[in-house]
C-alpha cells in the first residue's frame, strides 16, 4: 500500500513540475480556446459577426483569473464531497 502510495504521489509531483519544465521558446501567449476560435472563424469569413455577447465583461483579467479559479475550486470541492460521501461508510443511527 505504502508503495502504490508513494508511486501516485511522484506522479502528482511529476504532473505538476513537467510543465514548468518544459519550455516552448519563451515567448509563449497564453490565450484561450475562445479567442483562438475567434481568430480562426474571421480567418475563413470574414464578414462573421457574432450572435451572442457576454452578459458582464470583467474589468481586468486578474479578475477574470480570479472568477475561473474560483468556479474550479467550487467544481473540486463538490466532486471530492460526492466521492467522499459516496465511499464513506454509512452511518446507522442504533437506538442501542
Amino acid at each position: 500500500m505504502l508503495k502504490r502510495n508513494l508511486w501516485i504521489l511522484f506522479a502528482v509531483i511529476a504532473l505538476a513540475i513537467l510543465p514548468l519544465v518544459i519550455h516552448h521558446g519563451g515567448d509563449a501567449e497564453f490565450t484561450g480556446a475562445d479567442g483562438l476560435a475567434e481568430a480562426v472563424i474571421t480567418e475563413i469569413q470574414p464578414d462573421y459577426k457574432p450572435w451572442a455577447s457576454p452578459l458582464w465583461e470583467p474589468p481586468s483579467g486578474e479578475i477574470e483569473s480570479l472568477l475561473f479559479a474560483l468556479q474550479a475550486a467550487i467544481g473540486a470541492g463538490l466532486v471530492g464531497f460526492y466521492f467522499g460521501r459516496r465511499t464513506s461508510p454509512a452511518k446507522t443511527m442504533d437506538p442501542k
